[in-house]
């Protein structure tokens, strides 16, 4: 019995989905969550390849 992950969809002209993901900040890995920045101007980088052989 593992982790179950949920699918997260983000759909133009709707409401960004919450979630939860692990940032490297100030020296160190931290979990962050999209609800902990509401109200403020956010941007988000992804990218797939980094830290892979790809």
């Amino acid at each position: 019995m593992g982790c179950e992950e949920k699918e997260i969809r983000a759909t133009v002209g709707k409401k960004a989905p919450d979630f939860e993901a692990d940032a490297f900040f100030q020296g160190g890995f931290k979990k962050f969550k999209l609800s902990d920045f509401k109200g403020k101007w956010l941007v988000l980088c992804f990218y797939p390849g980094d830290f892979t052989f790809v």
